[in-house]
């Protein structure tokens, strides 16, 4: 872990997302709970799939939309069983394409069939998806985000990491609140997918998580609350 100069202490960061949100308490609340590794090697290869077949096709799509037609698409592709996706011919993919019981995205589709054929391929060495993803070393997150993107399909940006913490695996997000924050503060000048920019938010991730004992999670969604627009946990409505 290299030492980043200038690092705002952590304390500093959820004293003012407290007080944009009103306490501590409910700051820390939000943040969410994640998975252990045991609660993750438990999880089947069929719902990586699914998490991972979500997110792709809610990525650049109105969500709603998607959530609407997930029953659809559960039933279309058998509840994402993998040894049932590696055995459908051309031809039934074909025809799924055009099944308008889902969204017909002949591309995104296909994704369904080669990260089934990844998830496959890693279980068959790893004993199961899961047991892979929850013995991934934990202070190398940007490591499992890259894997992902290099060996599935679709699952680079943020498509992988969203879809990681879907299923509770510890990862913090570059969110366009977090990434406004490290500009600002000088830690990242280029690309947030470069290697330089990603290695620099891990380690000051990795930072922070020595001084708080915070989950990866926790810390990224307080430094989010502590900047940008204050809406997160606002009842617009007065209730």
């Amino acid at each position: 872990m290299t030492e980043i100069k200038n690092l705002e202490p952590f304390a500093d960061i959820l004293k003012r997302a407290s007080e944009r949100k009103g306490s501590e308490d409910f700051v820390l609340d939000m943040a969410g709970q994640t998975f252990t590794k045991e609660e993750l090697a438990q999880i089947p290869d069929s719902m990586w799939l699914a998490a991972f077949t979500k997110q792709i096709f809610q990525s650049g799509f109105v969500w709603r939309v998607v959530e609407n037609k997930w029953a659809g698409f559960e039933e279309v592709f058998f509840n994402f069983d993998i040894e049932k996706m590696l055995m459908m011919p051309d031809e039934m993919w074909e025809a799924k394409c055009k099944d308008e019981r889902i969204i017909r995205n002949g591309k995104k589709v296909m994704t369904i069939k080669d990260n089934a054929q990844m998830i496959f391929e890693i279980a068959a060495e790893h004993r199961s998806f899961g047991k892979f993803i929850a013995n991934w070393p934990a202070q190398d997150v940007i490591g499992l985000w890259a894997f992902l993107k290099k060996r599935g399909s679709r699952l680079g940006g943020n498509t992988g990491p969203y879809a990681l913490r879907r299923l509770g695996y510890d990862t913090f997000l570059i969110s366009q609140d977090n990434e406004a924050y490290f500009r600002a503060y000088k830690h990242i000048d280029g690309g947030v997918s470069s290697k330089k920019s990603q290695q620099t938010m891990q380690d000051c991730f990795d930072t922070w998580q020595q001084q708080t004992g915070y989950s990866y999670q926790a810390l990224s969604r307080v430094l989010s609350y502590s900047v940008g627009d204050n809406f997160v946990g606002v009842d617009t409505n007065g209730r």
